[in-house]
């Protein structure tokens, strides 16, 4: 599987088997991921820059905003007190515990409060913006891996672009989750099960949909272990069999507490109105956002960005080159994000670790003039600019 590809764009021409970089003319990739990068940096840089102007103009903290809103809040107060907090809404029949947020995130921003001055909000968007950057580096390694090098630009640059991609650049898990979940992929991609097994322990450390990562992994050494007849090295079946730990650890920990080692985690996910339901919730939220005209814009550009990730997950899927840990991670993330109730307008959050998905866009403006490539990503990056303020400033939705 590892030399499995979506199209012919990287060449193994380089020196020592190395592809050569389209972007470099050389055989090195550093120049090429420190281009991926400052793509990133600059996209959602832009980004900041709206969120933090539309705040000033607002009379609100730009930092604040950042790092203080909605779920950012909860991180925070794990990081300095620990689980214990719970919220009830008698008319709503809700219970919110933090037993429901992942530990990982907020153990590294009590970590960065230890060496960084100012409130621990400088900490944790601290954290999120290296882990973003982090992901920025290994969605180019993936798409280069796949496509090429300025495929690999470009699928970064589309990924920063995205209307959610403000999630990035907050005090949020996205960027941690997305951090892993890019590096593991290519850790597969690669043949190296023990830095996959790992990172998608940390993954399933980080939000619920990390299981995702371990799935990839467990599905690539399943079909390795199937492949070989069973005869597969160690670190295979280690890796396929240590990859939900993380994931289950915490959720088995939850139930524990709670005196139902199985159901208790799901039953917290239940007090804040999440649960499995098959996608009958999120069909009842897409009616609705049709079926009337006085609806919250942030509804209405849900359900256009749920239609467009299954456009582009039947592409990804239709094109049989592309690698099983890549249709494994991206299936799981579509299956938990549509198939569960509740938070209808965060759905494109969810999905915003799903990169995957945009490798047929990416495959297409590589082949495309550069001026187009260019011209697509501005007019991206320009309507999340845009939408990025809006959704935390004026939509009164949890993203």
């Amino acid at each position: 599987m590892a030399t499995e590809t979506l199209t012919d764009g990287a060449r193994p021409d380089g020196p020592a088997g190395r592809p050569t970089s389209r972007l470099t003319g050389r055989g090195d990739r550093v120049p090429g991921a420190l281009l991926a990068l400052g793509v990133y940096a600059a996209v959602r840089g832009g980004g900041v820059l709206a969120v933090a102007v539309a705040a000033w103009w607002s009379g609100r903290s730009p930092l604040r905003v950042l790092g203080e809103s909605w779920d950012s809040v909860w991180y925070l107060r794990i990081a300095e007190h620990g689980y214990g907090r719970t919220q009830i809404y008698p008319a709503i029949g809700s219970v919110q515990s933090d037993s429901a947020f992942f530990p990982l995130y907020p153990a590294l921003i009590r970590c960065a409060s230890a060496v960084l001055p100012g409130p621990v909000t400088v900490a944790a968007l601290a954290v999120a913006w290296i882990a973003a950057g982090a992901a920025a580096v290994g969605v180019y390694r993936v798409g280069t891996h796949l496509l090429g090098a300025r495929a690999g630009v470009l699928l970064v640059a589309l990924w920063a672009a995205l209307p959610h991609a403000l999630m990035l650049t907050l005090a949020y898990t996205e960027p941690l989750l997305a951090a892993f979940a890019a590096w593991a992929l290519y850790a597969l991609l690669r043949g190296r099960w023990g830095w996959a097994a790992g990172l998608a322990v940390l993954a399933g450390l980080t939000r619920p949909t990390g299981i995702a990562v371990a799935a990839a992994v467990t599905a690539a050494a399943a079909y390795e272990i199937w492949r070989r007849r069973g005869r597969a090295p160690a670190a295979v079946w280690a890796a396929g069999l240590a990859a939900p730990a993380g994931w289950a650890s915490y959720v088995l920990l939850v139930g524990v507490r709670r005196g139902d080692p199985l159901g208790g985690y799901f039953a917290v996910q239940s007090g804040w109105g999440s649960r499995f339901d098959f996608g009958a919730g999120a069909l009842a939220s897409a009616r609705h956002a049709l079926g009337r005209a006085h609806v919250e814009l942030a509804t209405h550009v849900t359900v256009v960005l749920l239609v467009a990730a299954l456009v582009l997950a039947g592409l990804l899927a239709a094109d049989r080159r592309t690698p099983l840990p890549l249709l494994v991670y991206t299936g799981v993330l579509l299956l938990m994000t549509y198939g569960g109730a509740g938070f209808f307008e965060s759905k494109p959050r969810f999905l915003l670790p799903a990169f995957p998905l945009l490798l047929p866009v990416a495959a297409l403006m590589a082949k495309a003039r550069p001026r187009t490539a260019v011209v697509v990503t501005v007019v991206l990056a320009g309507l999340s600019y845009g939408y990025g303020p809006y959704l935390l400033l004026a939509s009164g939705v949890a993203p």
